[in-house]
Parts: structure tokens; C-alpha cells; sequence
């Protein structure tokens, strides 16, 4: 993995006010810490270190030498915070490394391949996008590339299942899915019911009835006429 060079100039003051006052001198603010060091209030170019964390495929997980009043040490990013609208990087904590001593961080899964399965119809589900890792500093992988072009309707990849880089272990649960071949969700058009047997026959007695009492009443009706005619 690369490693990356940037200057900080250190600052005594905090604060929102401070930090306004920085952005809008083109700077932002940064603490940096670790493990039995004092944490210390800096700052940085936003633009400088957007150019390191977008110039490989590392990320987030790219190693920074970091240059504070002359003295280098190598760093991680641990938190970056963004403008919400314009993406725009608005504070940053760096978190001091031991190049001899694990690291966990979240590493990016990338699936390879077109499921057997997808050909056959079914659907690919990639429900986990990063995992969990420890190992050493310079052994940080870009990403754990997984091979999903065998996988039928039904089939599903797990944590276990993963090739892990030499020396790193995995801290996700290892019976989570990272990725499967589901079924397509058929939906079926409701089909009218049939009449019953007997339901037709009472509907043909009750048009008899009808039949019936319609001829009823013209015969009354004629039956009137012809009384009227006899008076």
C-alpha cells in the first residue's frame, strides 16, 4: 500500500469560531491521537488530503505520513466529516499507527463475476458491503474480492467463506450473507372464481320465477281486458 505524505501546522485554539475562521482561510480542523499519545489539535489542507485519499484504491484506509512540526508519523484516517450538500471535507481525526502492530479497520467487498443463477433468472442480493478486518498496517487490502459466478438460485456466500489476505482476521460475524442468488418474487393475477354448481341452479329457477310471474301478469292483464269488453 501507498504511502502518503502531509503537512499539519498545529493550533492552540478551539472551537466553532476557530473552525470557521480556518475553512475560510482555505483550512479545516484535525486532532490526531493514539494509543499512549497526547491528543493534538491541528490542521490541514482539505484539498491535500482529498488528493491522497482519491489517488488510489485505498480510501479511507490509506497510510498518511503525517508531518506535525517536523516530526513524521504514520496515520489512518478514523473519522472524516462532510459537508452534507457539497461533500466537501469539514474535520478529520487521524489515528497514529504502529506499523508493527494490527489495525482494524472496514475494508470494501467487491463481487466478481455474473452469478449462474442471474443467467437462469434469479436475482443477486449483496446485502454486506464491507467487513471488519485486523492485520498489520501495510497489509490493509483496497478491497476482499469475492467470486460469485458460480452461484445457482439458492446459493449464498458467507463471511467464513471469504479468502482473507495473509495474516488478517476477520472481526464481522461469519455467518452473515455477503452475497446470494434469490428466486424472482412471482406475482399471479387473481383469477374470477366459477359459479358453483348448485349457485347456477338457483340463478336458473330464480329466472324461471321471474319467466313465471312476468307470464302471470299479462295474463291477468288480459284477462281484464276481456272482462271490460264484456261489459
Amino acid at each position: 500500500m501507498a504511502v502518503n505524505a502531509l503537512v499539519a501546522e498545529t493550533r492552540d485554539a478551539t472551537g466553532k469560531g476557530v473552525a470557521r475562521r480556518l475553512r475560510a482561510a482555505g483550512r479545516i480542523p484535525a486532532v490526531v491521537y493514539g494509543k499512549g499519545a497526547e491528543t493534538k489539535a491541528i490542521s490541514i489542507d482539505p484539498s491535500a488530503l482529498q488528493r491522497l485519499l482519491q489517488s488510489g484504491g485505498a480510501g479511507m484506509n490509506t497510510l498518511i505520513e503525517l508531518s506535525v512540526e517536523g516530526t513524521t508519523r504514520t496515520v489512518l484516517v478514523k473519522e472524516l466529516q462532510r459537508d452534507p450538500v457539497r461533500g466537501r471535507p469539514l474535520h478529520t481525526d487521524f489515528y497514529l499507527v504502529d506499523l508493527d502492530q494490527t489495525v482494524e479497520v472496514s475494508v470494501p467487498i467487491r463481487l466478481l463475476g455474473r452469478p449462474e443463477g442471474v443467467e437462469l433468472g434469479g436475482i443477486l442480493d449483496h446485502p454486506l458491503r464491507e467487513i471488519e478486518l485486523e492485520c498489520l498496517p501495510r497489509a490493509i487490502p483496497e478491497s476482499v474480492d469475492v467470486d460469485v459466478s458460480a452461484l445457482d438460485v439458492g446459493d449464498s456466500i458467507h463471511v467464513r467463506d471469504l479468502e482473507l489476505p495473509e495474516g488478517a482476521s476477520v472481526r464481522t460475524d461469519e455467518n452473515l450473507a455477503v452475497a446470494s442468488v434469490v428466486a424472482p418474487v412471482v406475482i399471479e393475477e387473481p383469477v374470477a372464481e366459477e359459479p358453483e354448481e348448485g349457485e347456477e341452479l338457483e340463478e336458473g329457477e330464480e329466472a324461471e320465477g321471474a319467466e313465471g310471474a312476468e307470464a302471470g301478469e299479462a295474463a291477468s292483464e288480459t284477462s281484464a281486458e276481456t272482462k271490460e269488453r264484456g261489459e
